[in-house]
């Protein structure tokens, strides 16, 4: 009975949450079929705003999880409360800074141009936003974030192929967002493991731990109020108000300053307070990744809202104006619909995916993930400033992998030394050997190099053949990163585009069918 009931309570669970996503599907029926019952067209715009909804709150259960993923995977923040975090900073990066004018094609990858009337773009547009939602939804089914931005791409890719033919795709710009797929996920693996060896090699690898937090960790906040401030002015506030690359770096190089001044003090008083040890370090972490957390949402919010009503904004656009045009104003009703879907879709089914990016990858400190909480934004900046198409998925996804190969890498390092330590000492006394181990683990970095430098001058090393070298590099070898993982998710990115243009042209013949 106990076994049932669990069970049963599982399956309660699950169809609570379609139930409540449903109310939200009824309630934009009602709302936008009261607003719309005189307009022509009207039937079709309520369609839209329900798959403009239900896109949204894809969005909010796939893509959200890169913001506070981290977080929760190294305990900085529990479940419940990233997701009431990131909903609030979500939604409020929606509406404050999401915008009041978009563009009607994406990235400009088909010419609208090429379409030859409202009724065609509004079905190229509906199938479009469709399958970027479905293809999402199947994404977090099986667990594997993607790039919310491709799948609305590929959509409109596949339904433009479908309307207009080959020619009126812009193949130059898809070839470099087809880059981004390397480009991304590089970036941010590179830059994540460059500021966790930073934080080891200038905190964790001291003999005093406290001391060198004390002097290193109100350093590294500085680096991730400016890096924050800056990208929020680049992207996140754009709409609101623009700045110029050095305009932004100076005001947010001003902020950090002022951060820095007001933290010193608050780090000295907290680390006294704490071990000096790895664990006691981390803690120093916890609330700057909380502010990361909520930064990285607002930012995403006023970002990707534009992935889930763009489309509908287009759609809307061209119901009224009877025409096609390359730029449409945002309704507030329209941008309500995002910012509810993406809040509420990370409520209800976010966790999963929060899940996979911040324990099911590789295993999370609160180091690791400020370390991927900096390659986030840093990688953003760079990448905007360098003109390429980067993915704030991959950018994340990205980091955790960077963060867990640089694991591997350590680990493997280490064990080759203890190896090589306990190699030098055979035929020594036990104790001699222990005692020499335990001085080698409490040194610092340097002065494990001064002792594996003064042990290869002592004795000469062994000469290994190819295949006993080969052998001991496979002991050696821990993997730290699920590979499953890895290769789930590098394979529903690079099929990501091409899976949602074919779902799409299937949808915009489906729906020129039905409407004809």
């Amino acid at each position: 009975m106990n076994k049932l009931e669990k069970a049963t309570a599982s399956n309660q669970s699950d169809v609570m949450r379609i139930g409540y996503a449903l109310l939200f599907m009824v309630g934009i029926i009602l709302y936008i079929g009261a607003q719309a019952a005189d307009i022509p067209g009207g039937f079709t715009l309520i369609v839209a705003a329900v798959v403009g909804g239900y896109m949204a709150m894809n969005i909010g259960a796939n893509d959200v999880a890169n913001n506070v993923g981290p977080a929760v995977g190294s305990k900085a923040l529990s479940m419940t409360g990233a997701i009431i975090i990131a909903a609030i900073f979500e939604a409020s990066g929606a509406l404050i800074a999401g915008g009041d004018v978009v563009s009607t094609i994406s990235k400009g990858i088909i010419n609208p141009a090429a379409i030859g009337d409202a009724d065609t773009f509004i079905w190229l547009m509906l199938a479009a936003l469709l399958a970027g939602a479905l293809w999402l939804n199947l994404a977090t089914a099986v667990g594997a974030p993607v790039s919310t931005t491709h799948s609305i791409v590929g959509g409109v890719l596949g339904a433009g192929i479908a309307a207009g033919g080959f020619g009126i795709a812009n193949w130059d710009q898809m070839s470099a967002i087809a880059a981004s797929w390397v480009i991304s996920p590089v970036l941010g693996g590179l830059i994540a493991a460059g500021f966790l060896y930073l934080i080891k090699r200038t905190i964790t690898y001291k003999s005093d731990m406290r001391v060198a937090a004390k002097k290193m960790v109100p350093v590294l906040i500085m680096i991730m109020a400016w890096a924050f401030s800056t990208y929020l002015a680049l992207k996140g506030l754009k709409k609101i108000v623009k700045l110029d690359f050095m305009t932004a770096l100076g005001v947010g190089l001003a902020i950090a300053v002022v951060v820095y001044v007001i933290v010193k003090g608050l780090v000295s008083k907290a680390a006294d307070k704490l071990d000096n040890d790895k664990a006691g370090v981390n803690k120093l972490f916890t609330i700057p990744l909380i502010f990361a957390a909520a930064l990285l949402s607002f930012a995403h919010g006023a970002n990707d809202v534009a992935n889930a009503v763009g489309p509908l904004a287009a759609i809307t656009d061209a119901i009224m104006s009877h025409g096609v045009s390359t730029k449409a104003s945002i309704p507030l009703w329209v941008m309500m619909i995002g910012a509810i879907g993406i809040a509420l879709g990370l409520a209800l089914f976010g966790p999963k995916l929060i899940k996979t990016v911040g324990s099911e990858i590789t295993e999370l400190d609160q180091m690791r993930a400020f370390s991927i909480a900096m390659a986030a934004a840093i990688t953003v900046i760079v990448a905007s400033q360098l003109g390429l198409p980067v993915s704030s998925t991959h950018i994340a996804v990205g980091g955790v992998f960077g963060v867990g190969f640089l694991r591997e890498f350590l680990k493997s390092s280490h064990a080759r030394m203890i190896n090589e330590i306990k190699d030098h000492h055979q035929g020594a006394d036990q104790e001699e050997v222990e005692e020499f181990l335990a001085k080698f683990e409490n040194a610092s970095i340097d002065e494990k190099g001064a002792m594996l430098k003064q042990l290869k001058k002592k004795t000469a090393s062994a000469e290994l053949s190819k295949k006993e070298r080969k052998q001991l590099k496979k002991a050696y070898k821990q993997e730290l990163v699920k590979r499953s993982a890895v290769y789930k998710i590098a394979a529903a990115w690079i099929i990501t585009v091409p899976a949602s243009g074919g779902l799409a042209a299937i949808l915009f013949f489906v729906i020129r069918g039905v409407m004809v």
